[in-house]
C-alpha cells in the first residue's frame, strides 16, 4: 500500500509537497523538524537526543519520500544521511 492510497482508514499525518498536512493510512518514511527545515531517517542519532532533551518533538514532522521533504522545503541531515548530505552540499556550492 502507497501514502498515497486512500484505501482504509487514515491514521497518520504527514506533510506533503506544499508543506501542507495530509492523513495517509501508511506511516511516514522519513522525520523532520519543522523549524530547522531538516529531514532525516526515522532512527537519526541526532534527532534521537534532540527528542530525548525535550521541546523537539512539538515540531516533528514526517515524510513518506524524499522528494516530498526536498519538493516541502526541507533538507537532509548531515547525520543521517552523510553521503547525500555532502553531494547535496557539493551541488550548491558556488561556481568558481
Amino acid at each position: 500500500m502507497s501514502p498515497d492510497d486512500p484505501s482504509g482508514p487514515a491514521r497518520y499525518r504527514l506533510l506533503g509537497a506544499d508543506g501542507r498536512p495530509v492523513l495517509s493510512t501508511v506511516p511516514g518514511r522519513l522525520g523532520g523538524h519543522r523549524r530547522s527545515r531538516v529531514y532525516g531517517r526515522l532512527d537519526c542519532r541526532a534527532a534521537a537526543r534532540a527528542l530525548a532533551a525535550g521541546g523537539y518533538a512539538a515540531s516533528r514532522v514526517f515524510f513518506a519520500r524524499e522528494e516530498t521533504a526536498r519538493a516541502a522545503g526541507y533538507r537532509l541531515c548531515a547525520v543521517c544521511l552523510p553521503e547525500a548530505y555532502r553531494v547535496w552540499r557539493r551541488d550548491r556550492a558556488p561556481a568558481g
